[in-house]
């Protein structure tokens, strides 16, 4: 079995995130960090990452007083996002097939 998962969405805090954007057109930082549940540093720097891979499109805007920041899954991203899934599935089916149905259920 070879499947190529992506390195970049391999973290298990940036496929969340990933998740996250995958069913919303934008989040903003504050919702992402209570959903994932980390620190506002450790967000900041899996967001950049992701960032950096063209996954996702980061926009600051005030907002009631307050400078915000927003995330937005790219094209890219949401490819990249559907290949992973993809890939995580076909683990789950090969191991599926291998342990007799022992992996979902």
């Amino acid at each position: 079995m070879s499947v190529a998962l992506d390195e970049v969405l391999n973290a298990p805090v940036r496929l969340q995130i990933a998740a996250i954007l995958a069913r919303a057109d934008e989040a903003e930082f504050a919702v992402i960090r209570e959903i994932v549940n980390v620190s506002d540093s450790v967000l900041s720097k899996h967001l950049s990452t992701l960032a950096e891979a063209g996954y996702v499109s980061i926009t600051k805007a005030p907002r009631d007083g307050r400078q915000r920041t927003w995330a937005v899954l790219t094209s890219k991203g949401r490819r990249a996002f559907r290949k992973h899934v993809a890939g995580l599935q076909e683990m789950i089916s090969a191991a599926d097939r291998k342990f007799g149905g022992f992996v979902s259920g």
